[in-house]
């Protein structure tokens, strides 16, 4: 027998087996601990990019705006008052929307101050709660953590969830609390006591955005007609969901009892259900604008969407089957034939997708040798070349030069690149890099200033604010030409500005309650405003105040 020439070697690559094989029975080991340590460490992954340069940047129009001065109307009367039950907008009834997450800014208006960071925070902590929450769901429906972890990590690196999820709006926490009556459905199959835990959970949608409530419990009660049908027959379900709903409740019968038809004609009707029917505010689209915005911004990792919904199609019999296609075809066929389209209303979309792709990479993971096909080497190396040229554009050439920007780019480059080299060797590594270079690149995007690009598309509010609040008495009203209200505005300025049409403009112009109006350059030559007295001039608007 031919001597061993490397017997140190040969011990080394069977302590490396041993070790191998060690670490692969801790990862699939059914351990509630090692889930634990999963889900918090996903969950401060989530922290870092939901937390990160919070309140850098000024609050958006519409809902922002109005979503924080509200919130500062409730955080200037006393907690558990009246007001707290029968918000304010402009000192007005605000009938938009419940006012759950408006109680929890004005508690850190009222802890921390006015900012931007303090509106902002409840709905990110609620967006980054969701991504542990997709875990928990993905424990519940799949056999190995790894199908779990991915899902929890595709959805963690999707540019829109959380660049949504960062603001001061109801839609991740519109998620948050449905992956979370999803997890308490999940366990009432074999624990009846949590089904409390869908009733409180839609309660809290309900205090988000009242009817959406109703579209959650479909889509729960579809799921228990095809899966476990004898829970509806048990009354502790109807029970506990209804003691959980008892909070929302007790919130909308104090209002029909306070406001009467009033409140639920502008609340149900005309800010819900009109939107079936109506394009609101102009917003309309066509039935596949979701898919559109899909298309658009859900890479890199959209392209194996099509084969997880088929796997999910396939294994229809199966509870994750089931939960993904009832989930995103349930709430996609809705918000379809809505009339009103707004891109955050797709966001509840993006957890069932998630789970449908997680199952894919898990399979790549747990079952050497992986086959990643040429649709891997395409998608990113569209990524790397991309982000190349990205990085390369805004730290050279672009006015101003963005350097925080072209980092991001450059990294997620890099990651396009690595992924590429690593899918041509069939190297399972390739999955953690592209999880890993996602984050790094979204972490160093939202460090930038070009994450809420919205706010280029009109002129800067806060010098505007600035100089009206030098000359304004708070809470007095302003006029201007512009078309549309700055929600964002009023709240900087601690004043109401209402647009005029310019029609209507020689008659507000003698109301001598108003003085004060914000108007654009172009309309300082012409009546009435040729006879103002100009203020001053902040970025792209004066402000002019009527003679006497």
């Amino acid at each position: 027998m031919a001597p061993n020439p490397d017997p140190a070697g040969s011990s080394a690559s069977v302590r490396s087996s041993r070790m191998g094989a060690i670490a692969r029975q801790l990862w699939r080991r059914d351990d509630r601990a090692v889930d634990w340590a999963w889900a918090i460490g996903l969950g401060l992954l989530a922290l870092v990019l939901y937390g990160i340069n919070l309140g850098g940047l000024s609050l958006r129009d519409w809902d922002e705006g109005t979503v924080a001065q509200v919130a500062r109307e409730l955080a200037r009367v006393p907690i558990g008052s009246e007001a707290w039950w029968f918000p304010t907008l402009h000192d007005r009834p605000y009938f938009n929307k419940p006012p759950l997450l408006h109680w929890a800014i004005a508690l850190l208006f009222r802890t921390f101050g006015e900012s931007e960071w303090a509106a902002r925070l409840p709905g990110a902590l609620l967006g980054a709660a969701a991504v542990p929450l997709v875990f928990a769901v993905g424990r519940l429906i799949f056999t190995h953590r790894a199908a779990a972890l991915f899902s929890a990590l595709v959805y963690l690196t999707w540019l829109p969830v959380v660049r949504h999820g960062r603001l001061a709006m109801l839609d991740a926490a519109i998620v948050a609390f449905g992956l979370l009556a999803w997890c308490c459905l999940l366990r009432a199959r074999r624990d009846l006591r949590w089904t409390l835990g869908i009733g409180f959970a839609l309660g809290a949608i309900a205090l988000l955005k009242g009817l959406v409530a109703l579209l959650f419990g479909g889509l729960i009660f579809g799921f228990l007609v095809w899966d476990t049908p004898r829970l509806l027959r048990s009354p502790y379900l109807w029970l506990g969901g209804l003691l959980g709903l008892a909070p929302a409740l007790a919130w909308y019968g104090a209002q029909w009892q306070h406001y009467g038809p009033t409140f639920f004609e502008t609340n149900l009707l005309n800010q819900s259900l009109r939107r079936v029917w109506d394009s609101v505010s102009d917003r309309g689209g066509p039935p596949w604008f979701y898919l559109q915005e899909l298309l658009e911004l859900a890479w890199p990792w959209l392209f194996l969407l099509p084969a997880g919904l088929q796997a999910a199609w396939r294994d229809r019999d199966w509870p994750w089957g089931k939960l993904v296609l009832v989930w995103s075809l349930g709430y996609l066929l809705p918000i379809s034939v809505m009339e009103t389209k707004l891109p955050w209303y797709g966001l509840p979309l993006y957890p069932p997708l998630a789970l449908a792709i997680g199952p894919l990479l898990g399979s790549l993971w747990e079952e050497p040798p992986a086959r990643f096909g040429r649709s891997w080497q395409v998608i990113f190396g569209l990524l790397a070349l991309g982000g190349g040229a990205g990085a390369v554009y805004f730290s050279a050439w672009a006015t101003p030069l963005e350097p925080m920007l072209a980092l991001a780019l450059a990294a997620l480059g890099l990651t396009g690149g690595a992924v590429v080299l690593l899918a041509q060797q069939g190297d399972q590594q390739l999955i953690p890099v592209a999880f890993w270079g996602m984050f790094v690149g979204l972490t160093l995007f939202f460090s930038s200033g070009s994450w809420l690009w919205e706010l280029n598309e009109q002129y800067p509010v806060r010098p505007v604010a600035n100089l009206l609040r030098s000359v304004a008495h708070s809470g007095s009203k302003v006029y201007t030409s512009d078309r549309t209200q700055r929600p964002s505005l009023d709240f900087y300025c601690h004043c109401e500005v209402i647009p005029v049409p310019q029609s209507e403009q020689a008659k507000h112009w003698a109301d001598r309650r108003v003085s004060l109006w914000v108007i654009r350059p172009q309309d300082r030559d012409r009546p009435p405003f040729q006879a103002g007295i100009l203020i001053g001039k902040a970025g792209d608007r004066l402000v002019i105040r009527r003679g006497e």
